[in-house]
């Protein structure tokens, strides 16, 4: 069952939308008014999310509220991995979370949290029992980022790829399971939580991994998941086949549905984070799926 329904991923990130194109977001504005709108129209009981931003910061809402894009959504999500990207401790959750719900009375869902095994699988360990101990009660949806560990051979989706480093790396590290099926240490200390933590698992076109993802999901007693649905991906040859098979078997979950990158030939310039050369486009592929996949 599809619940929600966010609009874009990571906006405020440079990996994720090109605000050198765009600086003060205010094509990203129209978009995600016209989005949430055309969304309303065809499920006006379906959440509207503004896509997890990441990193938190408040100025984004307060943006935002300015170019009037929150009294067109019913969430606010957040992205954070302190263990990893962000320059923040663990510990400072709660404040992050204080920090946004200073600026909106809107609900606050924590739509990505997680921790690599770059380094040593204790400290994923580690960080998903700290990471429950302080959002749990705190957010109404929290999504684990994520079961699988990204295979190797794929790229992880960000503009700048091997110039960041080690940083690029801990992107295909993430999993609670190793991309060869093979359980971490972290995956039983899971199962404790899953009656309140929900998972983040992107799929690609066409993924080898959906079956026995679903599988595993099922066995774990995951009830809440976010995955995307690409714009871009749309376009390929065979994409609607795709899609209904994803959200097909995807049914059994409550399903946070994201729709984000643009395609080439949509875009201000060739590239999946630029802002889209007419944002109805966008807005148009939100209501088709909307129809599709969430009926009233």
């Amino acid at each position: 069952m599809v619940e929600a329904a966010m609009l874009w991923n990571e906006p405020n990130n440079l990996s994720h939308w090109n605000f050198e194109l765009d600086p003060d977001w205010a094509i990203y504005s129209r978009m995600v008014k016209m989005a949430a709108d055309a969304i309303r129209t065809e499920n006006s009981r379906l959440l509207r999310v503004l896509g997890g931003i990441s990193p938190i910061d408040p100025g984004f809402l307060r943006n935002m509220d300015r170019q009037g894009v929150l009294s067109h959504v019913d969430v606010i999500a957040v992205h954070g991995f302190p263990l990893d990207w962000n320059h923040w401790s663990i510990h400072e959750w709660p404040d992050k979370l204080d920090e946004v719900r200073a600026v909106t009375k809107l609900p606050v869902w924590v739509s990505e949290v997680g921790v690599s095994t770059f380094g040593a699988e204790e400290v994923q360990v580690f960080g998903l029992k700290r990471t429950a101990e302080l959002l749990i009660g705190r957010a109404e949806r929290i999504h684990w980022y994520s079961l699988y560990d990204l295979p190797r051979g794929w790229p992880a989706t960000t503009r700048h790829r091997e110039a960041e480093g080690s940083s690029y790396y801990r992107h295909f590290y993430m999993g609670l399971v190793r991309e060869d099926g093979t359980p971490k240490q972290a995956l039983d200390h899971f199962r404790e939580y899953t009656s309140q933590l929900g998972i983040c698992q992107w799929f690609h076109f066409e993924d080898h991994r959906l079956d026995p993802a679903v599988q595993l999901l099922k066995d774990l007693g995951v009830q809440s998941l976010r995955t995307g649905l690409s714009w871009a991906d749309s376009f390929r040859p065979g994409a609607v086949q795709w899609f209904d098979l994803l959200m097909k078997k995807l049914e059994p979950f409550e399903v946070t549905v994201t729709f984000c990158f643009t395609p080439e030939h949509c875009g201000l310039v060739p590239n999946h984070t630029s802002p889209p050369k007419d944002v109805g486009e966008f807005a148009e592929f939100c209501a088709r799926m909307t129809r599709r996949y969430a009926r009233c």
